[in-house]
């Protein structure tokens, strides 16, 4: 079994997003941290929507990624306040994270 641990994270990106693709709205977005460039790490963007992605769309997005949780992983969740430099009013953003690992012959 790969010991390789990694930690991914899905955050609400309230004014969408630029990579891998625009968005104009909000979505969810979740991208595995790793060494290297930001711009290169594996990302999975749901569409426009504020809806949390459920459990299971989370284990999908990061099977198409290549990774699933860690043995005894459990998703962490936090709340903090939007940047100022927003054009809109500052809002609670959610934020979660899990340990995950490469799935057998799958990325690494």
């Amino acid at each position: 079994m790969n010991k390789q641990i990694f930690r991914a994270q899905l955050s609400l990106r309230c004014c969408g997003t630029t990579a891998p693709l625009r968005t104009t709205g909000p979505c969810w977005q979740l991208y595995v941290a790793q060494t290297g460039l930001v711009c290169e790490w594996p990302t999975f963007t749901w569409a426009t929507s504020t809806e949390v992605p459920t459990v299971e769309a989370r284990q999908a997005a990061l099977a198409y990624l290549g990774f699933t949780l860690a043995e005894d992983a459990a998703w962490d969740w936090m709340e903090s306040t939007g940047p100022d430099y927003h054009p809109h009013p500052a809002r609670v953003l959610l934020l979660g994270a899990v340990k995950v690992r490469p799935l057998e012959g799958g990325a690494e």
